[in-house]
């Protein structure tokens, strides 16, 4: 007799277990989004112009082209060009370089290049999560090098970094 009623009880247990799990929704986002998908649809990403003293040609479309994949590769969001339910827009406002580091002959041994851009993100489903900041992503190379040699690269890793900061503060609410 005991052993029908352990029997009865353990059933008990695992049907209020099966339950109570299946009441509760999980979901996981392995890219870092929070996106209510019910509510929010589109996306407007305008270009960034550069609106620093210093320039490099290609960084522009680089980094415009950067920003639209990310979203694109990571989210359920439709680009548009207007009315997206969020904005993304700014310009990029600094790209400059200075010395890191000296060497002990007292030369310059790293050179420090850095982007800045300028966000103003709307978000018109929920206005509190709206702002506007800069980003700021660095990288150093050798000043043994010269910068044309290494421009490319770093402003590839740089606009990575960006996006990836823009992208995390707009749609990942990190």
């Amino acid at each position: 007799m005991k052993r029908k009623t352990y029997i009865y009880i353990m059933a008990l247990v695992c049907l209020i277990s099966i339950c109570t799990l299946s009441a509760c929704k999980v979901s996981f986002s392995f890219n870092g989004a929070s996106i209510d998908y019910t509510k929010t649809k589109t996306i407007q990403i305008a270009d960034f112009p550069i609106r620093s003293s210093y320039v490099w040609g290609p960084m522009a479309p680089m980094f415009n082209n950067a920003l639209k994949d990310i979203y694109a590769n990571h989210t359920r969001l439709s680009q548009v060009k207007r009315n997206g339910d969020l904005k993304v827009e700014g310009e990029i406002t600094q790209y400059s370089q200075r010395n890191k580091s000296v060497s002990s002959e007292g030369y310059s041994a790293q050179t420090e290049l850095s982007m800045t851009v300028n966000v103003r993100f709307t978000n018109t489903v929920n206005q509190n999560e709206s702002f506007e900041r800069q980003f700021t992503a660095t990288q150093t190379y050798e000043t043994t090098q010269s910068l044309a040699s290494v421009q490319e690269e770093l402003v590839q890793a740089m606009v990575k970094d960006l996006t990836e900061q823009i992208f995390n503060a707009t749609v990942a609410n990190w």
